[in-house]
Protein backbone atom coordinates (compact mmCIF):
# COMPACT_ATOMS: atom_id res chain seq x y z
CA UNK A 1 0.00 0.00 0.00
CA UNK A 2 1.66 3.65 -1.21
CA UNK A 3 2.36 5.58 1.91
CA UNK A 4 0.62 8.78 1.29
CA UNK A 5 3.17 10.75 3.37
CA UNK A 6 5.05 11.04 0.42
CA UNK A 7 3.48 13.02 -2.55
CA UNK A 8 5.29 13.19 -6.07
CA UNK A 9 4.57 15.79 -8.93
CA UNK A 10 4.98 14.32 -12.43
CA UNK A 11 5.44 17.55 -14.08
CA UNK A 12 6.41 15.84 -18.17
CA UNK A 13 4.60 12.63 -19.49
CA UNK A 14 6.31 9.84 -18.17
CA UNK A 15 5.77 6.04 -19.00
CA UNK A 16 3.05 3.61 -16.59
CA UNK A 17 5.97 1.40 -15.55
CA UNK A 18 7.61 3.91 -14.03
CA UNK A 19 5.04 5.88 -12.38
CA UNK A 20 3.20 2.13 -11.16
CA UNK A 21 6.78 1.84 -9.04
CA UNK A 22 5.69 5.17 -7.81
CA UNK A 23 2.26 4.64 -6.87
CA UNK A 24 2.81 1.64 -4.75
CA UNK A 25 5.06 4.06 -2.22
CA UNK A 26 3.56 6.95 -2.15
CA UNK A 27 1.33 9.36 -3.93
CA UNK A 28 1.50 10.55 -7.43
CA UNK A 29 -0.17 13.72 -9.14
CA UNK A 30 -0.12 14.07 -13.01
CA UNK A 31 0.00 17.26 -14.11
CA UNK A 32 2.03 17.90 -16.91
CA UNK A 33 2.36 21.12 -19.01
CA UNK A 34 2.23 23.55 -16.43
CA UNK A 35 3.86 26.85 -16.08
CA UNK A 36 6.59 28.05 -13.77
CA UNK A 37 4.50 29.84 -11.91
CA UNK A 38 2.16 26.83 -11.77
CA UNK A 39 5.10 25.25 -10.48
CA UNK A 40 5.81 27.28 -8.05
CA UNK A 41 2.49 27.57 -6.52
CA UNK A 42 2.30 23.92 -5.54
CA UNK A 43 5.52 22.49 -5.76
CA UNK A 44 5.34 23.00 -1.75
CA UNK A 45 3.47 20.44 -1.00
CA UNK A 46 6.13 17.77 -2.73
CA UNK A 47 9.05 15.82 -1.84
CA UNK A 48 9.58 14.67 -4.87
CA UNK A 49 9.95 16.30 -8.72
CA UNK A 50 10.08 14.26 -11.74
CA UNK A 51 10.02 15.15 -15.15
CA UNK A 52 11.74 14.99 -18.53
CA UNK A 53 13.33 17.68 -20.79
CA UNK A 54 10.44 20.18 -21.32
CA UNK A 55 10.17 21.11 -17.68
CA UNK A 56 12.59 23.62 -16.64
CA UNK A 57 13.44 23.62 -13.08
CA UNK A 58 14.44 26.71 -12.10
CA UNK A 59 15.85 27.98 -9.15
CA UNK A 60 12.99 29.76 -7.70
CA UNK A 61 11.20 26.24 -8.13
CA UNK A 62 13.54 24.84 -6.36
CA UNK A 63 13.26 27.45 -3.89
CA UNK A 64 9.68 27.28 -3.63
CA UNK A 65 9.83 23.42 -3.09
CA UNK A 66 10.35 23.22 0.92
CA UNK A 67 9.55 19.78 0.96
CA UNK A 68 11.66 18.19 -1.75
CA UNK A 69 13.98 15.40 -1.16
CA UNK A 70 14.73 14.73 -4.77
CA UNK A 71 14.47 16.02 -8.14
CA UNK A 72 14.90 12.93 -10.73
CA UNK A 73 15.12 13.73 -14.80
CA UNK A 74 13.82 10.40 -16.71
CA UNK A 75 16.51 10.79 -18.94
CA UNK A 76 20.53 11.41 -19.91
CA UNK A 77 20.72 15.55 -19.58
CA UNK A 78 20.25 17.63 -16.27
CA UNK A 79 20.75 20.91 -18.09
CA UNK A 80 17.11 21.35 -17.36
CA UNK A 81 17.41 21.66 -13.90
CA UNK A 82 19.64 24.32 -11.69
CA UNK A 83 21.66 21.45 -10.08
CA UNK A 84 23.62 24.30 -7.76
CA UNK A 85 20.59 25.96 -6.35
CA UNK A 86 19.40 22.02 -5.41
CA UNK A 87 22.84 21.30 -3.95
CA UNK A 88 22.83 24.23 -1.76
CA UNK A 89 19.39 23.26 -0.32
CA UNK A 90 20.11 19.82 0.00
CA UNK A 91 17.98 18.15 -2.67
CA UNK A 92 19.58 15.42 -4.35
CA UNK A 93 19.27 15.17 -8.16
CA UNK A 94 19.18 11.69 -10.07
CA UNK A 95 18.85 10.92 -13.35
CA UNK A 96 19.17 7.88 -15.69
CA UNK A 97 22.14 7.91 -17.75
CA UNK A 98 22.10 4.34 -18.87
CA UNK A 99 18.62 4.06 -20.30
CA UNK A 100 18.96 5.13 -23.60
CA UNK A 101 22.39 3.44 -24.43
CA UNK A 102 21.35 0.42 -26.27
CA UNK A 103 18.55 2.97 -28.26
CA UNK A 104 21.56 5.24 -29.35
CA UNK A 105 23.45 2.64 -30.03
CA UNK A 106 21.41 0.87 -32.10
CA UNK A 107 20.14 4.10 -33.70
CA UNK A 108 23.91 4.88 -34.96
CA UNK A 109 24.04 1.49 -36.28
CA UNK A 110 21.37 2.35 -37.77
CA UNK A 111 22.45 5.57 -39.28
CA UNK A 112 25.64 3.70 -40.40
CA UNK A 113 24.01 1.23 -42.16
CA UNK A 114 21.60 3.86 -44.32
CA UNK A 115 24.57 5.68 -45.52
CA UNK A 116 26.47 2.62 -46.25
CA UNK A 117 23.35 1.63 -48.91
CA UNK A 118 21.86 5.03 -49.48
CA UNK A 119 18.57 3.78 -47.81
CA UNK A 120 16.80 7.22 -47.51
CA UNK A 121 17.63 8.22 -50.91
CA UNK A 122 16.47 4.98 -52.40
CA UNK A 123 13.52 5.13 -50.32
CA UNK A 124 12.42 8.94 -51.57
CA UNK A 125 13.46 8.47 -55.67
CA UNK A 126 11.62 4.82 -55.78
CA UNK A 127 8.37 6.79 -53.85
CA UNK A 128 8.62 9.63 -56.59
CA UNK A 129 7.62 6.90 -59.29
CA UNK A 130 10.90 6.43 -60.42
CA UNK A 131 13.19 3.42 -60.31
CA UNK A 132 16.77 3.97 -60.71
CA UNK A 133 18.78 1.16 -59.11
CA UNK A 134 22.56 1.89 -60.60
CA UNK A 135 22.45 5.13 -58.73
CA UNK A 136 22.68 3.83 -55.10
CA UNK A 137 25.91 1.30 -55.60
CA UNK A 138 26.52 0.74 -51.86
CA UNK A 139 29.36 -0.28 -49.76
CA UNK A 140 29.62 -3.10 -46.80
CA UNK A 141 30.22 -2.50 -43.56
CA UNK A 142 32.61 -5.63 -43.40
CA UNK A 143 36.43 -4.85 -43.32
CA UNK A 144 36.04 -1.28 -42.78
CA UNK A 145 37.26 0.88 -40.57
CA UNK A 146 35.07 2.53 -37.68
CA UNK A 147 36.66 5.71 -35.82
CA UNK A 148 34.86 5.73 -32.29
CA UNK A 149 35.27 9.10 -30.51
CA UNK A 150 34.46 8.46 -27.14
CA UNK A 151 34.19 5.32 -24.98
CA UNK A 152 31.58 5.62 -22.69
CA UNK A 153 28.37 3.80 -22.12
CA UNK A 154 26.98 4.31 -25.87
CA UNK A 155 30.52 4.09 -27.83
CA UNK A 156 31.06 0.85 -26.14
CA UNK A 157 27.75 -0.26 -27.18
CA UNK A 158 28.35 0.61 -30.62
CA UNK A 159 31.81 -0.93 -31.04
CA UNK A 160 30.12 -4.07 -29.62
CA UNK A 161 27.80 -4.21 -32.29
CA UNK A 162 30.28 -3.34 -34.51
CA UNK A 163 32.50 -6.42 -34.44
CA UNK A 164 29.01 -8.38 -35.67
CA UNK A 165 30.01 -6.94 -39.05
CA UNK A 166 33.52 -7.60 -38.43
CA UNK A 167 34.48 -3.72 -39.10
CA UNK A 168 38.37 -2.78 -37.52
CA UNK A 169 37.70 -0.65 -34.48
CA UNK A 170 39.88 2.41 -33.74
CA UNK A 171 38.73 4.24 -30.54
CA UNK A 172 40.07 7.75 -29.25
CA UNK A 173 39.20 8.06 -25.37
CA UNK A 174 41.99 9.33 -23.12
CA UNK A 175 40.27 8.12 -20.05
CA UNK A 176 39.93 4.51 -20.72
CA UNK A 177 42.43 1.68 -19.58
CA UNK A 178 43.92 -0.18 -22.52
CA UNK A 179 42.44 -3.35 -20.92
CA UNK A 180 39.10 -2.11 -21.25
CA UNK A 181 39.57 -1.41 -24.83
CA UNK A 182 41.34 -4.30 -25.31
CA UNK A 183 38.28 -6.42 -23.86
CA UNK A 184 36.02 -4.35 -26.50
CA UNK A 185 38.67 -5.15 -29.96
CA UNK A 186 39.08 -1.21 -30.24
CA UNK A 187 42.42 -0.41 -30.80
CA UNK A 188 42.84 2.61 -29.49
CA UNK A 189 44.57 5.82 -31.43
CA UNK A 190 45.56 9.43 -31.68
CA UNK A 191 42.77 11.32 -32.85
CA UNK A 192 45.21 12.27 -35.84
CA UNK A 193 45.39 8.70 -36.88
CA UNK A 194 41.45 7.83 -36.30
CA UNK A 195 40.59 11.01 -38.79
CA UNK A 196 43.25 10.25 -41.49
CA UNK A 197 42.68 6.34 -41.16
CA UNK A 198 38.86 5.64 -40.47
CA UNK A 199 36.47 4.94 -43.17
CA UNK A 200 33.39 5.50 -40.97
CA UNK A 201 33.89 7.99 -37.57
CA UNK A 202 30.90 8.34 -35.15
CA UNK A 203 30.88 10.38 -32.14
CA UNK A 204 30.12 9.81 -28.63
CA UNK A 205 31.34 12.47 -26.11
CA UNK A 206 29.45 15.09 -23.98
CA UNK A 207 29.41 18.59 -25.40
CA UNK A 208 31.89 20.74 -23.42
CA UNK A 209 33.85 24.40 -24.08
CA UNK A 210 36.83 21.35 -25.23
CA UNK A 211 34.82 19.27 -27.44
CA UNK A 212 32.76 21.65 -28.97
CA UNK A 213 33.93 21.56 -32.92
CA UNK A 214 35.80 18.67 -32.09
CA UNK A 215 35.89 18.33 -35.90
CA UNK A 216 35.92 21.39 -38.14
CA UNK A 217 37.12 22.44 -40.82
CA UNK A 218 40.71 21.81 -40.02
CA UNK A 219 39.61 18.16 -39.05
CA UNK A 220 37.41 17.68 -42.18
CA UNK A 221 41.14 18.34 -44.16
CA UNK A 222 42.31 15.74 -42.86
CA UNK A 223 40.24 12.99 -43.14
CA UNK A 224 39.97 9.85 -45.13
CA UNK A 225 38.51 10.71 -48.86
CA UNK A 226 35.16 9.48 -48.77
CA UNK A 227 34.70 8.78 -45.22
CA UNK A 228 31.26 8.69 -43.67
CA UNK A 229 30.18 10.82 -40.02
CA UNK A 230 27.52 9.85 -37.54
CA UNK A 231 26.84 12.22 -35.12
CA UNK A 232 23.87 10.92 -32.27
CA UNK A 233 25.78 12.38 -29.35
CA UNK A 234 25.64 16.34 -28.72
CA UNK A 235 25.06 18.89 -31.29
CA UNK A 236 27.98 21.24 -31.45
CA UNK A 237 30.73 18.50 -32.02
CA UNK A 238 30.59 18.95 -35.20
CA UNK A 239 30.45 22.43 -37.73
CA UNK A 240 27.70 22.20 -39.75
CA UNK A 241 28.56 24.46 -42.17
CA UNK A 242 31.86 22.86 -42.69
CA UNK A 243 30.59 19.84 -42.94
CA UNK A 244 28.12 21.10 -45.45
CA UNK A 245 30.80 21.81 -47.35
CA UNK A 246 33.48 18.89 -47.04
CA UNK A 247 30.11 16.74 -48.13
CA UNK A 248 29.27 19.12 -50.79
CA UNK A 249 32.88 19.09 -52.07
CA UNK A 250 33.37 14.82 -51.90
CA UNK A 251 36.03 14.85 -49.24
CA UNK A 252 33.52 13.44 -46.80
CA UNK A 253 31.00 11.01 -48.84
CA UNK A 254 28.22 11.58 -46.83
CA UNK A 255 26.95 11.85 -42.91
CA UNK A 256 24.05 11.58 -40.97
CA UNK A 257 23.54 13.70 -38.18
CA UNK A 258 20.82 13.13 -34.90
CA UNK A 259 21.67 16.30 -33.08
CA UNK A 260 21.93 19.51 -34.29
CA UNK A 261 23.32 23.39 -32.33
CA UNK A 262 19.70 24.45 -32.15
CA UNK A 263 16.59 22.58 -31.10
CA UNK A 264 14.59 21.89 -32.55
CA UNK A 265 15.09 22.75 -36.22
CA UNK A 266 13.47 22.89 -39.54
CA UNK A 267 15.72 24.69 -41.97
CA UNK A 268 19.26 23.74 -41.93
CA UNK A 269 22.28 24.05 -45.12
CA UNK A 270 22.20 20.37 -44.10
CA UNK A 271 19.11 19.39 -44.94
CA UNK A 272 20.19 20.67 -48.65
CA UNK A 273 22.74 18.45 -49.30
CA UNK A 274 21.28 15.18 -50.67
CA UNK A 275 23.93 12.98 -48.77
CA UNK A 276 23.59 14.21 -45.70
CA UNK A 277 20.55 12.02 -43.53
CA UNK A 278 19.03 14.15 -40.82
CA UNK A 279 17.11 12.88 -38.24
CA UNK A 280 15.09 14.90 -35.09
CA UNK A 281 17.01 13.92 -32.06
CA UNK A 282 15.74 9.94 -32.01
CA UNK A 283 18.70 8.54 -30.27
CA UNK A 284 16.59 8.02 -27.48
CA UNK A 285 13.33 8.09 -29.07
CA UNK A 286 12.27 4.29 -28.32
CA UNK A 287 9.51 2.91 -26.23
CA UNK A 288 11.94 0.48 -24.32
CA UNK A 289 14.43 3.79 -23.80
CA UNK A 290 11.54 5.53 -22.36
CA UNK A 291 10.36 3.14 -20.17
CA UNK A 292 13.91 1.95 -18.50
CA UNK A 293 14.52 5.75 -17.88
CA UNK A 294 11.34 6.25 -16.26
CA UNK A 295 12.01 3.18 -14.30
CA UNK A 296 15.13 3.98 -13.14
CA UNK A 297 14.68 7.11 -11.69
CA UNK A 298 11.49 5.93 -10.15
CA UNK A 299 13.64 3.32 -8.21
CA UNK A 300 15.88 5.77 -7.27
CA UNK A 301 13.42 8.43 -5.55
CA UNK A 302 11.87 5.41 -3.58
CA UNK A 303 15.47 5.05 -2.62
CA UNK A 304 15.56 8.31 -1.33
CA UNK A 305 12.28 8.13 0.41
CA UNK A 306 13.75 4.84 2.19
CA UNK A 307 17.31 6.22 3.32
CA UNK A 308 19.45 4.11 0.30
CA UNK A 309 21.92 6.27 -1.67
CA UNK A 310 20.25 6.29 -5.24
CA UNK A 311 22.41 4.86 -8.34
CA UNK A 312 23.03 7.86 -10.35
CA UNK A 313 23.09 11.23 -8.24
CA UNK A 314 24.41 13.79 -9.82
CA UNK A 315 25.11 16.00 -7.15
CA UNK A 316 26.61 14.91 -3.94
CA UNK A 317 24.34 13.74 -0.92
CA UNK A 318 24.07 15.42 1.57
CA UNK A 319 27.39 15.42 4.52
CA UNK A 320 27.02 16.00 8.21
CA UNK A 321 28.02 19.71 9.12
CA UNK A 322 30.65 18.51 11.50
CA UNK A 323 32.45 16.67 8.26
CA UNK A 324 31.64 19.15 5.96
CA UNK A 325 33.41 21.72 8.04
CA UNK A 326 36.63 20.42 7.62
CA UNK A 327 35.80 18.86 4.18
CA UNK A 328 35.04 22.01 2.42
CA UNK A 329 38.25 23.82 2.09
CA UNK A 330 39.46 20.32 0.24
CA UNK A 331 37.08 20.17 -2.28
CA UNK A 332 38.34 22.48 -4.59
CA UNK A 333 42.05 21.93 -4.31
CA UNK A 334 40.79 18.33 -4.78
CA UNK A 335 38.65 19.00 -7.85
CA UNK A 336 41.82 21.26 -9.57
CA UNK A 337 44.65 18.38 -8.66
CA UNK A 338 42.06 16.17 -11.06
CA UNK A 339 41.41 18.67 -14.06
CA UNK A 340 45.28 19.67 -13.53
CA UNK A 341 46.30 16.29 -13.38
CA UNK A 342 44.01 15.29 -16.98
CA UNK A 343 45.68 18.29 -18.78
CA UNK A 344 49.17 17.73 -17.92
CA UNK A 345 49.24 13.81 -18.69
CA UNK A 346 49.98 12.28 -21.80
CA UNK A 347 49.08 8.98 -23.13
CA UNK A 348 46.35 6.37 -22.10
CA UNK A 349 45.10 6.56 -18.23
CA UNK A 350 44.64 3.42 -16.73
CA UNK A 351 44.77 4.30 -12.83
CA UNK A 352 44.72 6.92 -10.40
CA UNK A 353 46.47 7.14 -6.96
CA UNK A 354 45.30 9.90 -4.45
CA UNK A 355 46.86 10.21 -1.03
CA UNK A 356 45.73 11.64 1.52
CA UNK A 357 48.69 13.50 4.36
CA UNK A 358 48.13 14.75 7.73
CA UNK A 359 45.26 15.98 9.40
CA UNK A 360 42.74 15.36 6.52
CA UNK A 361 43.89 11.74 6.42
CA UNK A 362 41.54 11.31 9.67
CA UNK A 363 38.08 11.85 8.47
CA UNK A 364 36.21 10.07 5.64
CA UNK A 365 37.87 11.32 2.19
CA UNK A 366 34.99 9.84 0.34
CA UNK A 367 34.08 13.13 -1.13
CA UNK A 368 37.83 13.98 -1.81
CA UNK A 369 37.84 11.49 -3.62
CA UNK A 370 34.70 11.61 -5.54
CA UNK A 371 36.03 15.58 -6.27
CA UNK A 372 39.12 14.29 -8.09
CA UNK A 373 37.62 11.79 -10.24
CA UNK A 374 34.97 14.56 -11.08
CA UNK A 375 37.72 16.71 -11.90
CA UNK A 376 39.98 14.11 -14.28
CA UNK A 377 36.56 13.07 -15.72
CA UNK A 378 34.65 16.60 -16.34
CA UNK A 379 35.53 17.21 -20.27
CA UNK A 380 35.30 13.70 -21.04
CA UNK A 381 32.35 11.80 -19.35
CA UNK A 382 28.62 12.88 -19.09
CA UNK A 383 28.77 11.23 -15.52
CA UNK A 384 28.58 13.85 -12.76
CA UNK A 385 30.49 12.28 -9.99
CA UNK A 386 29.68 12.10 -6.40
CA UNK A 387 30.39 10.12 -3.44
CA UNK A 388 28.29 7.51 -4.44
CA UNK A 389 29.17 6.94 -7.44
CA UNK A 390 32.47 7.88 -7.74
CA UNK A 391 33.89 4.29 -7.72
CA UNK A 392 30.95 3.07 -10.52
CA UNK A 393 32.31 5.57 -13.12
CA UNK A 394 35.92 4.83 -12.83
CA UNK A 395 35.33 1.46 -13.13
CA UNK A 396 33.09 1.49 -15.83
CA UNK A 397 35.85 3.11 -17.89
CA UNK A 398 38.38 0.60 -16.81
CA UNK A 399 40.52 2.76 -14.54
CA UNK A 400 41.80 1.82 -11.00
CA UNK A 401 41.64 3.67 -7.98
CA UNK A 402 43.74 3.67 -4.92
CA UNK A 403 43.82 5.21 -1.74
CA UNK A 404 46.65 5.71 0.89
CA UNK A 405 46.23 7.74 3.74
CA UNK A 406 49.37 8.51 6.58
CA UNK A 407 49.23 10.59 9.34
CA UNK A 408 51.98 12.47 9.48
CA UNK A 409 52.62 15.52 7.23
CA UNK A 410 56.32 16.81 6.78
CA UNK A 411 55.53 20.65 5.29
CA UNK A 412 51.96 21.19 5.75
CA UNK A 413 49.26 20.79 7.85
CA UNK A 414 47.28 18.46 5.02
CA UNK A 415 48.33 17.95 1.51
CA UNK A 416 46.36 15.96 -0.98
CA UNK A 417 48.41 13.77 -3.73
CA UNK A 418 47.27 12.86 -7.23
CA UNK A 419 49.13 10.66 -9.56
CA UNK A 420 47.59 9.91 -12.90
CA UNK A 421 49.49 7.18 -14.19
CA UNK A 422 49.03 6.49 -17.90
CA UNK A 423 50.90 4.54 -20.88
CA UNK A 424 53.76 7.39 -20.86
CA UNK A 425 54.32 7.41 -17.50
CA UNK A 426 52.66 9.11 -14.53
CA UNK A 427 51.53 12.61 -13.58
CA UNK A 428 52.10 13.55 -10.18
CA UNK A 429 50.40 17.02 -8.52
CA UNK A 430 49.78 17.91 -5.12
CA UNK A 431 47.58 20.58 -3.26
CA UNK A 432 46.70 21.78 0.02
CA UNK A 433 44.97 24.69 1.63
CA UNK A 434 46.74 27.67 3.25
CA UNK A 435 44.65 30.24 5.11
CA UNK A 436 41.55 29.28 3.67
CA UNK A 437 42.72 29.33 -0.48
CA UNK A 438 43.71 26.16 -2.54
CA UNK A 439 47.67 26.11 -3.29
CA UNK A 440 48.64 23.58 -5.73
CA UNK A 441 52.19 22.75 -4.53
CA UNK A 442 53.88 20.43 -6.58
CA UNK A 443 54.19 18.94 -10.64
CA UNK A 444 56.06 16.09 -10.77
CA UNK A 445 59.42 16.67 -8.88
CA UNK A 446 58.89 20.30 -8.61
CA UNK A 447 57.78 21.81 -5.09
CA UNK A 448 56.27 25.04 -6.13
CA UNK A 449 52.81 27.55 -4.84
CA UNK A 450 50.12 28.07 -7.29
CA UNK A 451 47.24 29.90 -6.30
CA UNK A 452 44.88 28.36 -9.04
CA UNK A 453 42.91 31.81 -9.31
CA UNK A 454 43.55 32.55 -13.06
CA UNK A 455 41.68 30.76 -15.66
CA UNK A 456 44.94 29.67 -18.07
CA UNK A 457 48.48 28.45 -16.98
CA UNK A 458 51.00 28.13 -19.39
CA UNK A 459 53.48 24.89 -17.96
CA UNK A 460 56.98 24.96 -19.59
CA UNK A 461 59.63 22.24 -18.59
CA UNK A 462 63.21 24.10 -19.82
CA UNK A 463 66.73 23.69 -19.06
CA UNK A 464 67.35 26.67 -16.28
CA UNK A 465 69.78 29.21 -17.72
CA UNK A 466 69.93 32.49 -17.73
CA UNK A 467 67.50 34.96 -20.16
CA UNK A 468 64.85 31.97 -20.43
CA UNK A 469 61.93 33.87 -18.37
CA UNK A 470 62.54 37.37 -20.59
CA UNK A 471 62.59 34.70 -24.00
CA UNK A 472 59.61 33.70 -22.96
CA UNK A 473 57.91 37.01 -21.35
CA UNK A 474 58.89 38.71 -24.88
CA UNK A 475 56.53 35.99 -26.95
CA UNK A 476 53.85 36.55 -24.84
CA UNK A 477 54.25 40.39 -24.39
CA UNK A 478 54.18 40.45 -28.46
CA UNK A 479 50.95 38.46 -28.40
CA UNK A 480 49.63 41.44 -26.31
CA UNK A 481 48.94 38.47 -23.53
CA UNK A 482 49.10 39.55 -20.07
CA UNK A 483 51.12 37.34 -17.37
CA UNK A 484 49.50 37.85 -13.89
CA UNK A 485 51.98 35.82 -12.32
CA UNK A 486 54.67 33.60 -12.50
CA UNK A 487 56.13 30.21 -10.42
CA UNK A 488 59.22 28.45 -11.14
CA UNK A 489 60.50 25.52 -9.16
CA UNK A 490 64.18 23.79 -10.82
CA UNK A 491 65.60 20.88 -9.45
CA UNK A 492 69.03 22.29 -9.04
CA UNK A 493 70.59 25.89 -10.79
CA UNK A 494 71.36 25.49 -14.52
CA UNK A 495 69.54 21.99 -14.51
CA UNK A 496 65.89 21.13 -15.48
CA UNK A 497 63.43 23.15 -14.53
CA UNK A 498 59.49 24.06 -14.34
CA UNK A 499 58.18 27.22 -15.56
CA UNK A 500 54.23 28.26 -14.85
CA UNK A 501 52.57 31.70 -16.09
CA UNK A 502 49.42 32.55 -14.78
CA UNK A 503 48.01 34.10 -18.15
CA UNK A 504 44.84 36.59 -18.56
CA UNK A 505 44.04 34.95 -21.79
CA UNK A 506 44.62 31.53 -23.65
CA UNK A 507 48.42 31.54 -25.47
CA UNK A 508 47.66 30.45 -29.46
CA UNK A 509 49.10 27.77 -30.59
CA UNK A 510 51.78 30.06 -32.63
CA UNK A 511 53.47 31.21 -29.72
CA UNK A 512 53.17 28.07 -27.85
CA UNK A 513 55.38 26.36 -30.83
CA UNK A 514 57.67 29.75 -30.53
CA UNK A 515 58.18 29.20 -26.94
CA UNK A 516 58.59 25.44 -27.92
CA UNK A 517 60.99 26.07 -30.54
CA UNK A 518 63.53 28.11 -28.13
CA UNK A 519 66.98 26.35 -27.36
CA UNK A 520 66.40 23.78 -24.06
CA UNK A 521 62.61 23.93 -24.28
CA UNK A 522 61.44 20.70 -23.71
CA UNK A 523 57.48 20.77 -23.43
CA UNK A 524 55.07 23.32 -23.19
CA UNK A 525 51.37 22.95 -22.61
CA UNK A 526 48.03 25.53 -21.78
CA UNK A 527 46.05 24.78 -19.03
CA UNK A 528 42.40 25.54 -18.05
CA UNK A 529 41.48 25.71 -14.23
Amino acid sequence: MANTAWKVLVADPMSEEGLGILREQAQVDIRTGLKAEEIIAIIGDYDALMVRSQTRVTADIIKAGKKLQVIARAGVGIDNIEVEEATRRGIIVVNAPTGNTISAAEHTIALMLALARHIPQANAVLKSGVWRRNEFMGTELRGKTLGIVGLGNVGSEVARRARSFQMRLFGHDPFVSVDYANKLQVELVPMEQLLRESDFITLHIPLTAQTKSLIGARELDMVKRGVRIVNCARGGLVEETALTEAVKEGRVAAAAIDVFETEPLTRSALFEVNNIIVTPHLGASTAEAQILAAKDVAEQIVDVFQGRPPRYAVNAPFVPLEAMSVLQPFMSIASTLGKLGRQLAEGQVNAIQIKYDGEISNHDTNVLKAMVIGGLLEQVSEDRVNIVNANMVAARRGLSVVEQKEAGCRNYASLITVQVATSAGATTVAGTVMQGRPHVVRIDDYWLDIEPTGAYFLFSDHRDQPGMIGAVGKITGDADINISSMHLGRLKPRGKALMVLALDEPLPEAQQQQILSLPDVYSVKLVKL
